[in-house]
């Protein structure tokens, strides 16, 4: 099985990469973040012309998540919104079961500023995943928690440590809360079981040259249960799709696994 998790900043401006990208790799599941666009103008035909179907929660201009699976696995039971998020209208959580594996599509509030009201929403964000996650580990199903935390969970997740002192992103609250969704689902960070020690982002800049040399931070991420991280075969950050032209400022996190 092939699982990505790709903060595509518009599904709208971005399809003909997203079309590109399921061509080029043909992955299973595809978890979205920032499609950006209304419930009515989901690109449900061509995403199905290229043999895919989803679930999405859409609310417009901001944010907005998905989960898109091959033809022919099984979508059911899909949950939109998360219990106890503070802004249930930003489309911040997507979960459903594809062919037995419960799959969730997260994106994290940025939390602007340390110290400021969207900070700690972000972090009722988090502590409200935790708490989901672990009901969702309660019903015993493997478990894949993936998307844009906006959370570089260590300082080797960081072109620059010094340069992030007391911003978001990387703060201890920020970290203690990743940690305790990893702890809540019984959850594997799948690039780091692979990759202990090596550097690899996910997002850079848009500013120029942050790209280029390489001044970025790993803050997608895909979580994965024990049983599916005993399968891992590969974990790998597409740089290429971060390239051309309009790019997204992220780059998709491709991991193949074999299910328990």
């Amino acid at each position: 099985m092939k699982l990505v998790t790709w903060n595509v900043n518009s599904l709208k401006a971005r399809l003909p990469r997203v079309l590109e990208f399921l061509a080029e790799f043909a992955p299973d599941i595809v978890c979205m973040q920032e499609t950006k666009c209304e419930d009515e103008a989901f690109p449900v035909d061509e995403l199905a012309a290229a043999g895919y179907h989803g679930v999405h929660h859409s609310a417009g201009r901001w944010a907005g998540v998905a989960i898109v699976a091959r033809q022919g696995m099984s979508l059911e039971d899909p949950v939109v919104g998360l219990p106890g998020e503070l802004r249930d209208d930003e489309a911040r959580w997507i979960e459903t079961t594809a062919d037995g594996l419960r799959v969730v599509s997260t994106y994290v509030p940025n939390g602007r500023a340390v110290g400021s009201p969207t900070f700690a929403e972000k972090l009722a964000f988090l502590d409200a995943a935790a708490a989901r996650v672990a009901a969702l580990r309660a019903q015993g199903r493997p478990l894949a928690v993936a998307g844009d935390f906006n959370v570089a969970p260590s300082d080797l997740d960081v072109y620059d440590p010094e340069a992030f002192a007391a911003s978001t992103h990387v703060t201890p609250e920020e970290r203690r809360r990743v940690e305790a969704i990893v702890a809540a689902g019984g959850l594997v960070d799948a690039y780091r079981a692979l990759h202990p020690d090596q550097v690899g982002y996910t997002w850079w800049d848009y500013r120029q040259g942050h790209f280029h040399r390489k001044m970025g931070l790993r803050i997608d991420l895909v979580l994965v249960s024990q049983a599916l991280a005993d399968g891992l075969e590969h974990v790998g950050i597409e740089r290429n799709y971060r390239k051309g032209s309009k790019p997204s400022d992220h780059a998709p996190l491709v991991a193949t696994l074999t299910p328990p």
